[in-house]
């Protein structure tokens, strides 16, 4: 699988006549980690909802690998290579872990390579396929939501906040799983997150937001500069 390649140019959406993004400009390289960082509240989830499609945008393009793909709907992006793990994780917890999964991957023969291939990253999957995904531990469900978009085959993964909920422990594990993600699925990825550990352990480089736009680049390494990441992270 080749690495893929996402671009914004001058993207604005937002909820009816209010903007929420406002202008964002930005290039994210094939194999990639990119973090996109900033208080709550200056458009980093509408941000990741408009490069899944499920927010329209209102001008500007979203491009994958050259294709402005800014007119397409959530489905169809997902068919080209886009997953999305929403805030919050967004897993079926009346269903059991097997069927979260196969809600994943599309009729074929493939289903059953790529749930081994998953296993390789989040064994503890295996083990509760007939559990109900809501009586698994937030950092269990947390895999499951990951895991339910890897067997996709996806080329891009956007992760929305992934440490919310979850004991320090497996964040660092779930970091750590990431970085493997890239190195060994050829991912590129964009994640939004508070956790100033998660960001630094992930992330090539932070996209700052304030206010919809993206007002700055830092390296993970600035955040330890304790006034810089008040600036950024502070809620």
């Amino acid at each position: 699988m080749m690495c893929s390649k996402i671009g914004l140019s001058s993207v604005v959406s937002g909820y009816g006549r209010v903007r929420i993004v406002d202008g964002v400009s930005t290039e994210v390289a094939p194999g990639e980690i990119v973090a996109v960082i900033g208080r709550n509240g200056v458009g980093k989830t509408t941000l990741m909802k408009t490069l899944i499609g499920e927010v329209p945008v209102k001008s500007g393009e979203i491009r994958l690998n050259g294709r402005d793909i800014g007119g397409l709907t959530a489905p169809r992006r997902a068919r080209l290579g886009i997953g999305y793990v929403p805030q919050g994780r967004g897993i079926f917890s009346r269903l059991s872990v097997a069927a979260n999964l196969g809600l994943g991957v599309g009729v074929g023969d493939a289903a059953r390579s790529n749930f081994d291939r998953v296993f390789e990253f989040f064994p503890i999957l295996e083990k509760r396929l007939q559990q109900p995904a809501g009586s698994m531990s937030g950092g269990e469900q947390q895999q499951l939501a990951i895991a339910r978009i890897l067997v996709g085959n996806p080329q891009v993964m956007l992760l929305d906040e992934p440490s919310e909920g979850i004991q320090p422990s497996i964040v660092q594990e779930i970091g750590r799983t990431i970085r493997r993600l890239r190195d060994q699925q050829d991912l590129t990825i964009i994640i939004v997150e508070q956790n100033l550990s998660l960001i630094q352990a992930v992330a090539d480089r932070c996209l700052v937001m304030d206010r919809g736009r993206i007002i700055a680049e830092v390296r993970p390494d600035a955040l330890n500069d304790p006034a810089l990441a008040k600036e950024y992270l502070a809620i």
